[in-house]
């Protein structure tokens, strides 16, 4: 289950790659499509569910160290979901976002991912 969720969540990660860079490039222009940030959230929330049902199987990393990384990943990918839903919900409004909000969310995410990896590879 944790390397669906890596796969999972990799997709995302890409797809929010290229959201963030239309966003960035349409300056006072259109917003990027609906669907790909719908897609995008989609994937994102499915791997998170995989990483916690994963989390539930048995104890990993416990001789490398990397035992909570599991927990710190889905803690980063959680609150960066938050972030995304504070995105949509702008988004609803049709009110343009701050690109350092895209920044921080993006942050969170990749970092959860990273981690999610070091967590798979090395536990």
């Amino acid at each position: 289950m944790l390397n669906a969720s890596f796969a999972i969540l990799g997709s995302a990660v890409l797809l929010g790659a290229v959201l963030a860079v239309l966003h960035l490039r349409a300056e006072g222009a259109a917003m990027p499509a609906w669907p790909l940030g719908g897609l995008h959230g989609l994937l994102a929330l499915a791997g998170l569910g995989c990483l916690l049902v994963g989390l539930g199987g048995p104890p990993r990393g416990l001789s490398t160290g990397t035992e909570a990384f599991g927990k710190i990943s889905a803690g980063l990918l959680a609150i960066a979901a938050l972030m995304g839903g504070g995105i949509l919900i702008m988004r609803l409004r049709k009110r343009r976002f701050p690109g350092v909000l895209i920044g921080v969310h993006a942050t969170l995410a990749v970092s959860g991912f990273v981690v999610l990896a070091a967590y798979i590879l090395v536990g």
